[in-house]
């Protein structure tokens, strides 16, 4: 019954994945949700995760995720909104299903996750989400429009749930940088955003999952983004 319950959307791969992981060495109950990344939720199942599969730009995967999580638990702890899809204005200009998938994933189903599951959240002792947003919500990249206001989206709705869902649960952001470089970025790219980033790091994701941990910790926090960039955004 004391066994604390998290919900990670994203968590077959990156951050996600890590994360879910981390909570589940904890003793954490994780949800770990996924779309296509199934071989990280494969390996969660096997440390105890519970897999739910679900397509963000389907609203009866949606309905069908909340309704399952809903099913197994009568509280959760943790809501991390992480799922995440990274479209330039090419892509969505030229594909409309990417550019609704843009909004779907970043703003669109963490509204429904967070209303959804309130009450979920404000049955345990301290409910809190966690939403994933960007550097650039405040500083927009104009290459990356869609996915820019999509996550300033998000951003604002931490703050709208954090007034309306005080004082029973809290919802806070983490604003990330140069994190984890993808697969596809080169030498060139990777050096030019270690020339804008302060501290000349990559930070890894443990830096993330420090955060969450901070967040779970300080009950005395709501509404608020934290940046876990390497002081990239004063750059851009």
């Amino acid at each position: 019954m004391n066994q604390k319950v998290a919900l990670v959307t994203g968590a077959g791969r990156r951050f996600g994945f890590e994360l879910a992981q981390s909570l589940l060495q904890e003793g954490f109950l994780v949800f770990a949700h996924y779309n296509t990344s199934k071989a990280g939720v494969e390996q969660l199942e096997q440390d105890g995760a519970i897999a739910l599969q679900a397509n963000f730009n389907d609203i009866n995967s949606i309905a069908a995720l909340i309704g399952e999580v809903k099913k197994r638990t009568d509280k959760l702890d943790l809501l991390v909104n992480n799922a995440s899809c990274f479209f330039n204005n090419d892509a969505v200009d030229s594909n409309s299903d990417k550019l609704a998938a843009v909004f779907n994933v970043h703003a669109l189903v963490p509204y429904l996750l967070i209303r959804d599951l309130a009450e979920l959240l404000a049955a345990a002792e301290d409910g809190l989400v966690v939403n994933i947003t960007d550097i650039y919500t405040d500083s927009p990249s104009t290459d990356y429009i869609a996915y820019c206001a999509a996550k300033a989206g998000l951003a604002n709705l931490t703050q709208s749930f954090a007034k309306q869902l005080a004082p029973n649960v809290r919802v806070n952001a983490i604003q990330p940088g140069p994190i984890l470089f993808l697969p596809e970025h080169d030498d060139e790219h990777r050096k030019q955003v270690m020339e804008q980033t302060p501290l000349k790091a990559e930070g890894g994701l443990q830096p993330m999952i420090d955060t969450v941990r901070f967040l779970r910790s300080n009950p005395f926090l709501t509404g608020e983004s934290i940046k876990v960039d390497g002081g990239r955004a004063l750059m851009i």
